[in-house]
């Protein structure tokens, strides 16, 4: 099985919190965790606000930045290409979704597309969740 993670479920693998514990377990159970490349930034984004708004966890914070560094060539990481953009720009319209989150559901739906196996799809975003349902990609 593929794990496709947007960055909602993707930084709970370094950072403990709601959710945390059943994307651990998924990630262990799958042959692939796949990211878009645009979860680099949102990842460091989200570490780095963390550690602003609780100055008492930044020496953690940047221990996870440093194993998220150190984990990313583990992952496949979908690039970005003017397909991929093109089809997120339709997505946008289609599922009135943000622009980074229909960036996820393109890189989402080409690893679906084009990659063999079962791909499921971690996320805690309400909307994009529904979009991938809409496109028949199942939850993990």
């Amino acid at each position: 099985m593929i794990l496709f993670c947007d960055t909602s479920a993707f930084v709970k693998l370094y950072v403990r919190e709601v959710g945390t514990d059943s994307v651990a377990q998924q990630a262990a159970a799958s042959e692939v965790i796949a990211v878009c490349r645009i979860a680099w930034v949102e990842t460091m984004s989200a570490l780095a606000r963390r550690s602003r708004e609780r100055p008492a966890d930044a020496p953690a914070l940047a221990q996870a930045r440093k194993r998220f560094a150190a984990d990313w060539p583990r992952w496949l990481s979908i690039e970005l290409t003017q397909d991929l953009v093109e089809l997120a720009g339709d997505y946008a319209d289609a599922f009135a979704l943000r622009a980074y989150d229909s960036v996820q559901l393109a890189a989402l739906q080409t690893i679906n597309l084009e990659l063999p196996g079962e791909v499921r799809f971690a996320c805690f975003d309400d909307r994009l969740s529904r979009a991938a349902k809409v496109l028949g990609i199942a939850p993990a």
